[in-house]
C-alpha cells in the first residue's frame, strides 16, 4: 500500500515534544521518570494512526503507553488526535522498530502489542515480519521477566506463522482466537484497520504469547 505523503509531517511531530518524544535513546533505562510515575510500560510497535494507543490510554489510565511508528505522514495523524485527547500517559515515537533495543533497557517494558502489521508474505521477506524470530530475541530482552506480547491481525497466513514462530521460540501461547469479535473477549480496543475490516465481516485473528523465564 502506497503512503499518502503530507506536507510539513516532520515539522509538526517537531513541535510536540511532549508527545512525540525526540532523541528516545536519551532516556533508556528512565522512562518511568518520563512519565512520572511507577506505573508499568506497555509498547506498541507499528501504532499507525493511534486509535488503538488512544483507547488504551483512556481504558487503563494507571498503564503508561508507548507507541513506535516510523512513517511521518502516519504518525501525524496519531498526534492530532492525541493533541485531542491530552492523555498524560501516552506518548509516541517517530523511529524504526528495528532500533528498540536503543530505545529501552533490558526488562523497561511488560508488554508488547503488536498490531496488523505488513504480513511480508514472500518468503525472502521472513525477517521483516514483526514476529520473525529476530524481533523476538529484540522483544525479549526489553520485557520483564515472562513479558508478554499481544498479536493481532486480519492476514491469517501471518497468524499461522506467528503463533509456529512464538512457539517455536518456547513461549507460551494463550487465548488464542481464530475470530476475535465472536470470542465474547471483553475490552478489546479496536485499531483502524480492525475497525474496517470488521466492518466487511472479515475474521480478526488474535493471541497473547508469553516469554519464559
Amino acid at each position: 500500500m502506497r503512503l499518502r505523503n503530507i506536507p510539513g509531517a516532520k515539522e509538526s511531530l517537531q513541535q510536540h515534544p511532549s508527545i512525540i518524544i525526540p532523541n528516545p535513546s536519551e532516556n533508556k533505562g528512565n522512562w518511568k521518570a518520563v512519565f512520572g510515575n511507577d506505573n508499568p510500560i506497555h509498547v506498541e510497535v507499528g501504532t499507525g494512526k493511534g486509535q488503538f494507543l488512544i483507547g488504551m490510554s483512556k481504558l487503563h489510565p494507571n498503564v503508561n503507553f508507548i507507541g513506535i511508528e516510523k512513517y511521518d505522514s502516519v504518525l501525524v495523524r496519531a498526534l492530532e488526535q492525541a493533541k485531542e485527547e491530552e492523555r498524560p500517559n501516552l506518548k509516541f515515537l517517530n523511529e524504526d522498530v528495528e532500533d528498540i533495543l536503543t530505545f529501552f533497557e533490558k526488562a523497561e517494558i511488560e508488554r508488547i502489542f503488536i498490531n496488523f502489521t505488513d504480513p511480508w508474505p514472500k518468503n525472502r521477506h521472513e525477517k521483516r515480519r514483526l514476529t520473525y524470530k529476530g524481533f523476538l530475541d529484540m522483544y525479549k530482552q526489553i520485557l520483564v521477566k515472562n513479558g508478554e506480547i499481544h498479536f493481532k491481525t486480519d492476514n491469517q497466513g501471518l497468524f499461522e506463522y506467528s503463533l509456529e514462530s512464538f512457539s517455536g521460540y518456547g513461549m507460551t501461547l494463550h487465548h488464542v482466537s481464530l475470530d476475535l469479535h465472536r470470542s465474547g473477549m471483553e475490552g478489546n480496543v479496536m485499531t483502524e484497520y480492525e475497525q474496517k475490516f470488521s466492518r466487511k465481516g472479515m475474521r480478526i485473528y488474535r493471541c497473547e504469547a508469553k516469554f519464559r523465564a
